[in-house]
């Protein structure tokens, strides 16, 4: 967990310094930080993650990189749907909506086929379904 941590710091570091923009494996991905509530401890947590504009909103992908299960902030989002981004050089108060069926499939299908990795990362997580969150404006 530490290394993860220390890893996402590295990462949102980077996108600070470089309005929104983050090289290396992230070279040319649409990324933001989503900072969210922990759904035990009640603390800010900081997340970078890969999105995908839809319909004046933001798109986020649960795929925790294929795991088996469900990433930190997926949780934390369900249990407080109320939350932050900075995308760019702005930051957005959000309220975040899990979606379901054709709406998720579409919009998952959409990431696919701009980011590659999303589709072996279907894979890798088995039978779990990643979730596709969308961010509104609050």
């Amino acid at each position: 967990m530490d290394d993860v941590n220390e890893w996402n710091k590295q990462v949102i570091a980077e996108f600070r310094e470089n309005g929104g923009k983050v090289g290396g494996m992230f070279e040319g991905m649409p990324m933001l930080i989503l900072h969210s509530t922990g759904a035990k401890s009640g603390l800010e947590r900081l997340n970078p993650l890969a999105y995908q504009a839809v319909d004046g909103g933001w798109a986020v992908f649960g795929s925790k990189a294929g795991a088996t299960t469900h990433p930190d902030w997926y949780r934390n989002i369900v249990a407080h749907p109320d939350a932050t981004i900075e995308v760019g050089t702005e930051t957005v108060a959000v309220r975040a909506r899990v979606t379901e069926g054709d709406e998720r499939n579409r919009i998952y299908d959409a990431q696919k086929a701009a980011i590659p990795q999303f589709a072996q990362y279907e894979v890798s997580a088995g039978d779990r379904v990643i979730p596709v969150v969308v961010l509104e404006r609050a």
